[in-house]
């Protein structure tokens, strides 16, 4: 499936199928699933990150145990809005991605998101060492809530026509 935009996904998503929000790092693959109603964000465990058959058929696994319809991908821009390294990786592991999966792909932009994962970790008196390792989910949960967020308004907007 192709690459979509936020008010495309809509229509691409099945009825009753959950969403999923990844958050790539170097190491660790960060996973949160939305709930069927596709109203909140559940942080999943970690993965850790090795060659991408494995991580691609980890995902796979991860997507089909939450019957994942679509998948938001975390795109790093800088604070510019330019595109560094990091995000041209995730634009390539999305690449890679699409050609093992039919799932349809979002880029949700992630800027501070691991900032604000931190903080909601912190203000949970979460230890620093218990941080490390839920970092990337609970950004991905962050990144999954903000589009999670912007459908609930594109189909507020979409009633209120």
């Amino acid at each position: 499936m192709p690459i979509i935009s936020i008010d495309d996904l809509p229509a691409a998503l099945d009825p009753g199928r959950t969403l999923a929000g990844l958050d790539l790092g170097e190491k660790t693959i960060g996973l949160a699933v939305s709930d069927k109603s596709l109203s909140f964000a559940h942080p999943r465990q970690v993965l850790a990150r090795g060659k991408f058959t494995r991580d691609a058929e980890a995902l796979a696994r991860a997507f089909a145990a939450d019957d994942v319809g679509a998948v938001i991908m975390g795109l790093p821009v800088n604070m510019d809005g330019s595109e560094g390294p990091r995000a041209q990786a995730s634009r390539a592991f999305v690449r890679n991605m699409q050609r093992l999966s039919a799932l349809p792909f979002v880029f949700w932009d992630e800027r501070l998101s691991t900032v604000a994962a931190e903080r909601a970790l912190i203000e949970m008196d979460v230890s620093r060492k218990k941080r490390s390792g839920r970092i990337d989910s609970a950004a991905a949960a962050f990144i999954l809530q903000g589009a999670l967020d912007r459908l609930q308004a594109l189909g507020a907007a979409a009633s209120s026509v």
